[in-house]
């Protein structure tokens, strides 16, 4: 693919951002980068989310894991659904009742300052690696079709995408993530589509109904896995993605940030109702362009590459056509930066909020500027780890963002479990010392389980294992009311 052509593309695309990023920032208040002033109309919201949601993982990720896993992602995503809907129903409503800008707030009204702490650091933690993992996987992709070319290094290739998503993040913040995160949807969405639709071409396939019947007949479309020991067996899947969806959205700064710029609750609800509805079908049309490419690449006899992230790159640089190429390039940088910008404000929200209590300083001119350094300094962190992880890379990126959740997000999900669910307060002070020792015991647990548990193999599960170990935890220092 012509090199000076995707410079074009990438440079057109990046304008229409600036060009966001300037709309949305012209009226600011010292609210605005966090809250989004609250005015936000919820179909934008729920919209933009998807691709959030979605990033360059699922984008590239999921269509190349139908070769090694068929459909079974799938099973995960109907584990989406109940999630979402417990979100809707019991987070969103405490939220809004609490008036949260950064939602680890109630971890302190709970249980006190080292439960608060404990949870803010665990989500800083969590989409630091996380989100890089997710540039990290595009910026793959930018530098074979475009840096190589010109002899550009990947350092150099990654600091120049960090460096565009703080330019236009950093006046506007979240008000202006929820703009260019529509957008950034928009492109996604429509790569996907031209690449069926050109792929159906290709195969002979002509109008939906057929190409569902096409996509069902291959063994790769096979949904339900019932092997109990396979780390991809259907309940394994459904209730790891239930509660991976409840950790990642619903105790994740990043995404309820967006949902907290809602108008009202009723909104906010409405919002997240959508946003399930059209995150499923989306889903199944990336599974179903993932068998698609691989029908094309075994017609065409085109060898399938040893990673399967490969896959989609390949096809849509090397084989499809110059268009299709274009909105490739469109949607996978779109990919990259829909997860990105609005990690980098969550980031520097909870940072803000939860360790210096930006909200409690008078001077507005000292609070700005240090909301200002505190945003560059997660960009420069970012960089950094997406180097860090190049260099220690060695399986499928999907698999390794779920595998940095288990271990990551399982004390939230212990912790607000255990709020939600108990009126008990907890010896405050033992918190951080028992979200360490979980994620400890359930690496070593996991480690074994194959000889401990009759050739039992743990999936993305090993998050509610490890939810579970910080509620016993946190059961076990628990202070009976005679103790308050």
């Amino acid at each position: 693919m012509d090199s000076n052509l995707v410079l074009i593309v990438i440079t057109f695309y990046f304008l229409l951002l600036f060009l966001i990023s300037w709309l949305t920032s012209r009226d600011l208040t010292s609210d605005t980068f966090f809250t989004g002033d609250r005015k936000s109309p919820w179909f934008l919201v729920a919209f933009g989310m998807i691709g959030a949601s979605l990033s360059g993982v699922t984008f590239i990720s999921v269509p190349g894991e139908v070769g090694n896993s068929n459909f079974y992602y799938f099973q995960l995503v109907l584990g989406y659904t109940v999630g979402y809907a417990v979100i809707a129903k019991l987070l969103l409503p405490l939220y809004y009742k609490l008036n949260l800008v950064s939602i680890y707030a109630y971890l302190e009204e709970r249980f006190g300052f080292w439960s608060y702490k404990t949870g803010a650091f665990f989500f800083i933690l969590s989409r630091t690696l996380g989100s890089s993992i997710r540039v990290f996987l595009v910026a793959g992709v930018l530098q074979i079709i475009l840096f190589d070319q010109w002899g550009i290094p990947f350092w150099v290739s990654v600091l120049i995408t960090v460096t565009l998503i703080w330019l236009y993040t950093f006046r506007g913040g979240i008000k202006t993530v929820v703009w260019t995160d529509t957008l950034q949807t928009f492109f996604m969405l429509l790569a996907v589509l031209v690449s069926i639709v050109l792929v159906s071409k290709e195969l002979n396939i002509t109008g939906v109904g057929d190409l569902m019947v096409k996509v069902s007949e291959q063994p790769y479309s096979k949904i339900f896995n019932w092997d109990w020991k396979s780390g991809t067996n259907f309940f394994k899947q459904f209730f790891s993605g239930m509660f991976i969806v409840i950790v990642m959205t619903g105790l994740d700064q990043d995404m309820m940030q967006k949902n907290l710029t809602c108008r009202n609750l009723k909104d906010a609800q409405k919002n997240m109702f959508w946003f399930t509805n059209i995150l499923v079908l989306v889903n199944l049309i990336f599974l179903a362009l993932g068998v698609l490419l691989y029908m094309y690449a075994e017609t065409n006899q085109i060898a399938i590459p040893e990673r399967t992230d490969d896959l989609y790159p390949l096809l849509a640089t090397s084989h499809f056509s110059t268009f299709a190429g274009i909105v490739f390039v469109l949607g996978i940088t779109a990919a990259a930066y829909s997860s990105a910008d609005s990690t980098l404000t969550a980031l520097t929200t909870s940072f803000c909020y939860d360790f210096l209590q930006i909200d409690k300083n008078p001077d507005k001119e000292k609070a700005l500027t240090t909301r200002k350094a505190v945003h560059l300094g997660f960009t420069l962190l970012m960089f950094f780890v997406i180097l860090l992880f190049r260099w220690i890379n060695d399986q499928s990126v999907i698999n390794a963002v779920f595998l940095i959740a288990g271990y990551t997000y399982g004390p939230l999900l212990g912790l607000y479990s255990f709020g939600l669910f108990t009126r008990y307060k907890v010896k405050d002070a033992w918190v951080p010392y028992l979200a360490v020792i979980a994620p400890l015991i359930s690496f070593f647990i996991s480690s074994q389980s194959e000889k401990w548990f009759w050739g039992y193999k743990f999936g993305f599960e090993l998050l509610i294992l490890n939810g579970l170990l910080m509620f016993i935890g946190l059961w076990l220092v628990r202070l009976r009311s005679t103790d308050r």
